[in-house]
């Protein structure tokens, strides 16, 4: 049975020591207090870009163009009645400092630190590419 396509978008914002930010999901939402990267849901007619630049504007009140967007990996999986497809984008370019307008908190990390971190389960095979590109 076909289920219906969740099209999230998501960006590891790089900072120049070459750590990056990952934010806390709050209580109250669904997998609450798990850390994830900073993005959301693509909107009907919305361009996957466009949607990444008004999350990052709206979670964390930072500013970017979608030129700025490095495509790096995705993830497709089963999440409930629908199927979620992740699509990750490589950032390192903004201006604002980066707050936790949605969040329970924000931290920066070594790639590798973030095995260490309860992720929700599209997140984590994201991590060894990080780890390769930076």
């Amino acid at each position: 049975m076909a289920r219906p396509l969740l099209i999230v978008v998501a960006a590891a914002l790089i900072d120049a020591d070459g750590r990056v930010m990952v934010q806390q999901r709050p209580e109250g939402k669904s997998m609450a207090g798990l850390w994830e990267f900073a993005g959301g849901k693509v909107e009907v007619g919305e361009l996957p870009e466009a949607a990444l630049v008004r999350e990052l504007r709206e979670e964390l009140g930072i500013e970017t163009e979608a030129s700025c967007l490095a495509p790096a990996a995705f993830a497709s999986e089963a999440l409930g009645d629908k199927h979620l497809l992740l699509l990750l984008y490589v950032l390192r370019k903004w201006s604002g400092v980066p707050s936790a307008l949605h969040a329970s908190a924000l931290k920066w990390v070594r790639p590798v630190e973030l095995h260490a971190l309860d992720m929700p389960p599209a997140d984590r095979p994201l991590i060894g590419l990080l780890e390769a590109l930076i």
